[in-house]
């Protein structure tokens, strides 16, 4: 486990990942981290969509199939699919 007390990171020949899994884990841990040591450039519009999907999951609008769609829409422009114009 890493040193900021969840997640696991995974190995395949020079590939690494850190996968957390728990979402009280992204929300007490990873968002707040976040929060702290602020990302800069185009990563930063992936955090801040990054957070409104875990909004959505906690308020449990994950759920219903509205919810559903505006986190798979979420999800189709973050990291290589993301426009340049944010």
């Amino acid at each position: 486990m890493p040193c900021i007390g969840c997640g696991n990171v995974y190995t395949k020949k020079e590939d690494a990942n850190f996968i957390v899994e728990k979402f009280l884990c992204i929300v007490n841990i990873i968002i707040p981290f976040f929060n702290k040591y602020t990302i800069l450039g185009i990563k930063a519009s992936d955090l801040k969509d990054f957070k409104k999907v875990a909004e959505l999951i906690g308020s449990g609008a994950h759920l219903k199939p509205e919810g559903l769609e505006q986190i798979n829409k979420i999800k189709s422009d973050m990291n290589t699919l993301r426009k340049y114009s944010d």
